[in-house]
């Protein structure tokens, strides 16, 4: 599958590694230009593009940037996708280093639904609440006793279900965890973030959050 990856970072340059090792073609993209991300190329066999390019023939694109670069990446991003790429937006709002941002602050929307605006498409909202080594260290094959369970929230079913699909092809479990407007559960201080449980941990944790954002990360 073709996969593009804007943004380098940790969750970004793991999830890159992962996939070009399970046979991807993968294209990564970060702010500062492809010619920085050559030893990240050379170690994975991905290609490394301009954020403008990264989509290009991609079934899926990973948006994995901080949300105050959101409304500063290139317009048509997503031109050249494949017609049902499924985008997948790994972002969390943390006021601390994005500042104030009056649709999430004000206006109540979930980190992704604010999101989904900026970019003009429809997003799925996972490993937002993953720490990225562990997209190396904890995967595990089904029906494994230890193995971790990951949420998602969309609104777009199929895309939906081509994310759940990869994120057991990564080695773990997927939880439905409703649509775009239900991913509050899954936002910084719910206790589904950074949970590592497996399936009906992850389903309790959902279960038991509360849409009062926490004061820490408002803004």
């Amino acid at each position: 599958m073709k996969i593009g990856i804007i943004g380098a970072g940790h969750i970004g340059g793991n999830l890159t590694r992962r996939l070009t090792a399970l046979g991807h073609d993968v294209s990564v993209a970060n702010s500062r230009g492809p010619e920085t991300l050559k030893e990240l190329a050379e170690e994975t066999g991905a290609t490394p593009v301009r954020a403008e390019e990264a989509a290009r023939g991609a079934e899926i694109v990973v948006v994995t940037v901080p949300l105050k670069a959101v409304p500063d990446l290139p317009s048509g991003l997503l031109d050249g996708a494949a017609e049902d790429v499924a985008v997948i937006d790994t972002g969390n709002y943390y006021p601390q280093r994005d500042g104030r941002i009056a649709g999430i602050e004000d206006e109540g929307l979930t980190e992704s639904r604010w999101t989904e605006r900026q970019i003009g498409h429809p997003v799925i909202k996972a490993f937002n609440g993953t720490y990225a080594h562990d997209l190396i260290d904890r995967a595990r094959p089904e029906g494994a006793p230890d193995r971790m369970a990951l949420p998602v929230a969309g609104d777009d079913e199929a895309a939906k279900r081509k994310v759940m699909a990869l994120i057991e092809e990564l080695g773990f479990d997927a939880v439905d965890a409703g649509g775009l407007d239900d991913s509050w559960r899954q936002q910084p201080g719910t206790p589904v973030y950074g949970l590592r449980g497996g399936v009906k941990e992850v389903q309790d944790a959902l279960a038991a959050a509360s849409p009062e954002r926490q004061p820490e990360f408002r803004g």
